[in-house]
């Protein structure tokens, strides 16, 4: 009688494990925050839980991997400097801030997750996270360089202020029920909170 062969699924290669196992842990942190345990993060990339140490030494790493692949800041570089830089300041000040929304949005929950985790296990995610806050700040001065004259503080002051409203507008329980587009934010900015006369002309 014939039987029908049970079909292998060819094993990862390290490198992709790591990838799908990080991929699997980052939902389930947000949700969970760090109480995820290896057998959740197992069932949801449906490989054995002994897997998973195959590839990390313990929870603690591959929480770590997670974060620090969720707060690499090179997407957001990389999108930053595809800004037409032909644009008006406006334009791209409101390109930056769609940028950092969607991002601070996705890991506003994780961040939080960080600030949860021992000190051993935080501190190098934290100090990485800096790091690229720091070439972050840079890029989004570089995007407003072109119009230091107009400013009264230099680019990277003006950058530090408008990743700080961007921030302050993600975290929900300090700004609801206010919500800013990208442009009222810029505006804030800019602006700030008084009206102008009808017509009056903007420089930038």
């Amino acid at each position: 009688m014939n039987q029908t062969r049970r079909r292998r699924v060819p094993a990862l290669a390290p490198d992709d494990r790591r990838a799908a196992l990080i991929a699997v842990t980052l939902p389930l942190l947000r949700t969970h925050g760090a109480a995820i345990t290896t057998r959740q993060i197992a069932e949801a990339a449906g490989v054995a839980e002994g897997t998973i140490f195959g590839v990390f030494p313990d929870k603690a790493s591959l929480i770590s991997a997670a974060l620090s692949t969720a707060f690499d800041e090179h997407p957001m570089l990389r999108a930053l400097s595809a800004i037409d830089p032909e644009s008006s300041l406006r334009a791209r000040m409101a390109d930056v801030v769609a940028i950092l929304v969607r991002r601070f949005e996705a890991n506003i929950q994780l961040m939080m997750v960080a600030r949860t985790l021992p000190h051993d296990t935080a501190g190098p995610v934290m100090t990485n996270l800096m790091a690229g806050r720091r070439r972050l700040t840079e890029a989004v001065a570089a995007v407003i360089e072109p119009d230091r004259d107009k400013l009264r503080r230099s680019p990277m002051s003006t950058a530090r202020l408008l990743i700080a409203l961007v921030v302050t507008t993600v975290r929900s329980e300090l700004t609801e029920p206010d919500v800013f587009t990208p442009d009222e934010l810029v505006g804030v900015l800019l602006d700030g909170l008084l009206t102008r006369p009808t017509g009056e002309a903007r420089e930038c």
